[in-house]
């Protein structure tokens, strides 16, 4: 295998001239490290000496200790460094005047998951944004979609359905790195700050995470693994409604239940749908916090066999419809707030068009449901490719 040297990894080895001297700031978490499982933090000071002056954290926190979501973090001081960390999950998602005034240049380090709804990729748009209004360079570490960088799945995002978890029109599974995406919502969505983008090596589009051999690092509490990363696109649907998607085990987003689930019906409905590259297995399950806390559930686990088979927004929109054609006396969308939206239901939120949620309901076919995304989804195809850094 070759080796897949991430951005963090080629910024240490050949630093560019633009950070010489420079004030540096850093936004990551505990997921940022290279292979010898050094953080970017000790990286870049240790390559840069006291010239990094301040830390940023997305949604979770620094330390990635904030569990759910609308869980806000506080701004602290580095026990490390003796820096500030500004919380970007707090009082605010965008770096404000006062915070930039720290810095210089802003350096993106940030492991992304491939999902449209994955909060970080908006807080660094955020901040491409803050760097645009105060005259600061952003530089933006590369990592791999876990997802890879070929397949795109799911309905486009409705621009009317923006919001913390969906800024700009893309699909759920949006193909892309973060590195990619930088360059989308800076060029394309006309952001226009002064940013460079550090690139992986070796990496190629159709590499999913496991192909790397790089360490996986939980990026936030309830994605502790790569089945859980690769689940995600379909199974934070069950987040907009009152279907556990296993927080509060040990299990998030791989498992899905609740107690009211017939588990033999709805276990005799789903083996007649052939989904393709997964197998779903019965189990129970009782979560701890979240959902249905202390109680038992019923339901399911997802265990991907063929990844470049594996479907997952298709895979769940199927479990979904089959849980509200079984259960609709029990099943319920979740009422607002979502992800600081207060008014949209939270699962029109996640998917970006109440389309879906009419469907589901109807019990229309869902293959023409997908068929509807595939003109939208084919000039996504044509927007992204121009900022493609990989072949």
């Amino acid at each position: 295998m070759k080796t897949i040297e991430t951005g963090i990894e080629r910024l240490i080895a050949d630093p560019p001239r633009m950070l010489q001297g420079k004030r540096l700031g850093l936004l990551s978490n505990p997921a940022t490290v290279d292979r010898r499982f050094q953080h970017s933090r000790s990286l870049i000071e240790n390559r840069f000496p006291c010239q990094l002056k301040a830390l940023f954290s997305p949604q979770h926190g620094f330390f990635a200790e904030k569990q759910d979501n609308m869980i806000p973090t506080d701004n602290l001081v580095d026990p490390i460094l003796n820096i500030p960390v500004f919380s970007l999950y707090g009082e605010t998602r965008m770096p404000t005047k006062a915070m930039m005034e720290y810095i210089d240049t802003l350096i993106v380090d940030l492991q992304d998951v491939g999902t449209r709804v994955y909060t970080f990729i908006y807080t660094m748009a955020l901040c491409l944004q803050a760097a645009r209004s105060h005259g600061k360079q952003v530089v933006v570490l590369d990592r791999p979609n876990p997802l890879g960088g070929i397949l795109i799945e799911g309905n486009c995002l409705k621009p009317e359905y923006s919001s913390f978890v969906g800024m700009y029109p893309i699909p759920m599974r949006h193909g892309l790195t973060i590195g990619e995406l930088a360059l989308l919502f800076n060029n394309h969505f006309e952001i226009g700050c002064e940013l460079t983008v550090v690139p992986l090596a070796g990496w190629k589009r159709d590499m999913l995470f496991q192909d790397t051999g790089l360490p996986w690092i939980s990026p936030s509490p309830n994605l502790p693994t790569l089945s859980s990363a690769m689940l995600y696109p379909g199974q934070v649907l069950w987040e907009g409604t009152n279907v556990s998607e296993g927080r509060g085990t040990t299990q998030p987003f791989e498992i899905f239940g609740a107690p009211f689930f017939d588990v033999g019906r709805l276990q005799e409905t789903l083996t007649s749908k052939n989904l393709p590259g997964v197998h779903v297995r019965p189990l129970a399950f009782e979560p701890t916090s979240n959902k249905w806390t202390g109680e038992l559930c019923y339901g399911f686990q997802l265990h991907v066999i063929k990844p470049k088979l594996f479907r997952p927004y298709f895979t769940t929109l199927v479990l979904l419809q089959t849980v509200v054609a079984l259960h609709s006396d029990s099943f319920q969308w979740k009422s607002p707030p979502y992800e600081y939206e207060f008014e949209k239901l939270p699962f029109d939120v996640i998917t970006g068009d109440p389309a879906v949620r009419s469907a589901i309901e109807a019990l229309e076919p869902l293959e023409a449901l997908r068929e509807g995304w595939e003109e939208n989804l084919a000039r996504f195809e044509e927007i992204r490719r121009p900022y493609f850094l990989y072949e």
